[in-house]
């Protein structure tokens, strides 16, 4: 996880607030608050495992490293949509693995994939925003006003992009003329992720700086409700970066989020109000079903928390300091992917662990998904592993 520090005015000392005309924001690696904690909370090592119950590799594919950038890939009915960093797109049967089509964009990319089963978006280099047909087919290119970390969100006749500097537009998913423009407030530091989109009927529901979760009315722009997920609190800006990590997760009536240095909750989609918070600091998002939320904390403990309530269900700190993922809830298990690219599974009633398995040894950041009886994830050097749960 790295921060991101604005930059304006005239001086190089003037640090300060965004600025929509740079292409892209610099990331200042001495900022990373976790830099001094890893020279003294080593990652815990792994301990052998029964083996409680069966995983094994469905089938893996490799679409190219991410490099610095987390490129989540798209489920669209039995179909997988991947991409890697240097322009490479495929369209995947997510049983098999078998390559439907792959092409190249004419562009690295940036951010992972957006689609609504009838096209797909990605975003690439200098904040170009690319369209594709589900045939693989380019449709249309179109600007956004700087760097674009986050995948698109794709749905309602829209393609809605968020670049770094905190403009959203509304983009028409025909044509890629842009319909909407909405400017948020951006504090002066910010992580540097991808803080995630995801469609809701005919909203959409966007994670924002400041520990803000937004939610715009798709067809116009306007907003529906904001909330305040996580709050700014601590004497230096560091102490108050507190952005939402990674995707909000929409489960029938709840939209539910964490922040970092802040903390995890559900609230209620149509409303934004509350139904329940608790404090915990994540830079990556929450998973949910429908007895539990998952939240993974900084240090590496995983807790389960009961989604009626947000009562604590359980906590597992075995994995501190690995750096994980998202969770993924599957079955009677949870499962997350850590710095190594080892995906560990969890009972999903009780957090102990079940099994492991490997995957190429770089890092899990990117969302893991649910494919029939897969689970996928993918590493930032590039491979897209299935994991068949028996």
């Amino acid at each position: 996880m790295r921060i991101t520090q604005k930059l304006v005015g005239l001086s190089a000392l003037a640090l300060m607030a965004g600025c929509s005309s740079l292409p892209s924001m610099p990331s200042l690696s001495s900022l990373n608050p976790f830099a001094s904690k890893s020279k003294t909370n080593l990652p815990a090592p792994l301990v052998e495992l029964k083996g409680a119950m069966a995983v094994r590799t469905a089938w893996k594919l490799d679409i190219g490293k991410a490099n610095d950038f987390i490129l989540s890939p798209a489920l669209v009915g039995t179909e997988l949509l991947v991409a890697g960093g240097d322009g490479a797109i495929a369209r995947v049967d997510s049983v098999t693995g078998r390559v439907v089509w792959r092409i190249k964009a004419d562009k690295p990319l940036t951010a992972g994939i957006g689609s609504d089963g009838t096209m797909l978006a990605v975003g690439g280099a200098k904040g170009a925003v690319m369209a594709f047909s589900m045939d693989g087919k380019p449709l249309w290119t179109a600007q956004a006003s700087s760097e674009v970390l986050s995948a698109p969100a794709v749905g309602q006749g829209f393609v809605v992009v968020r670049s770094i500097d905190n403009r959203i537009i509304g983009l028409d998913a025909r044509t890629g003329e842009k319909k909407w423009t909405v400017q948020r407030p951006s504090p002066p530091l910010t992580l540097r992720n991808a803080p995630g989109m995801v469609m809701a009927g005919k909203d959409v529901l966007i994670a924002q700086p400041g520990g803000k979760l937004l939610s715009l009315i798709v067809a116009t722009g306007a907003p529906r409700w904001e909330v305040a997920v996580g709050e700014a609190r601590g004497a230096t800006e560091l102490e108050r970066v507190t952005d939402i990590g990674g995707t909000p997760v929409v489960i029938e009536s709840d939209v539910c989020a964490v922040s970092y240095q802040g903390r995890v909750g559900c609230f209620d989609l149509l409303a934004g109000t509350a139904r329940w918070t608790k404090e915990l600091s994540s830079d990556v998002g929450v998973a949910a079903d429908q007895r539990f939320v998952f939240a993974v904390a900084d240090n590496g403990a995983i807790s389960a928390f009961n989604r009626d309530g947000g009562t604590s269900a359980w906590k597992n700190d075995k994995l501190s300091y690995r750096r994980l993922s998202t969770p993924v809830s599957y079955g009677r298990a949870v499962a997350v992917g850590d710095y190594q690219g080892f995906i560990h599974f969890l009972s999903r009633e009780d957090g102990a662990f079940l099994a492991r398995a490997a995957t190429d040894g770089s890092p899990v950041k990117t969302v893991p998904l649910v494919a029939g009886s897969n689970l996928i994830f993918q590493t930032q050097s590039g491979t897209v592993t299935a994991i068949a749960v028996e």
